[in-house]
């Protein structure tokens, strides 16, 4: 079992950067794969961006492309999601999700976090 804690989410200026955490507990992390997925206010969850259980291969929603990272320390049991130039519609509730085999479908992830709200002021 994985137990995953968001942090870093707060109130920026557009244009501005955050980096979010997610840190796992378990000795099992390295075997999942991880995604960050965000929802905002009366929208369904989307997917953001995700990470294969090596680290090897990233993918990115097409809004974020070029301007989010998504990285992880396995041996932090750690994924981070570096995200720059951010504009007012990437205010959500970001959550980090765990799953055996990466997919962009939140319903095929075993474990989430609590989430962590990003605000971004225009």
């Amino acid at each position: 079992q994985v137990q995953l804690v968001e942090s870093g989410g707060r109130l920026v200026q557009a244009g501005g950067s955050l980096r979010l955490s997610c840190a796992a507990s378990g000795r099992t992390f390295s075997t999942y794969a991880i995604s960050w997925f965000r929802q905002a206010p009366e929208k369904e969850r989307e997917f953001v961006a995700g990470i294969t259980r090596s680290g090897a291969t990233t993918n990115y929603a097409d809004s974020v492309k070029g301007r989010f990272t998504i990285s992880r320390d396995n041996a932090e049991n750690t994924v981070y999601l570096q995200m720059n130039s951010l504009k007012p519609e990437d205010t959500a509730v970001y959550y980090c999700a765990a799953a055996r085999i990466f997919t962009v479908w939140p319903r095929n992830y075993d474990y989430w976090g609590q989430g962590t709200q990003v605000t971004v002021s225009s």
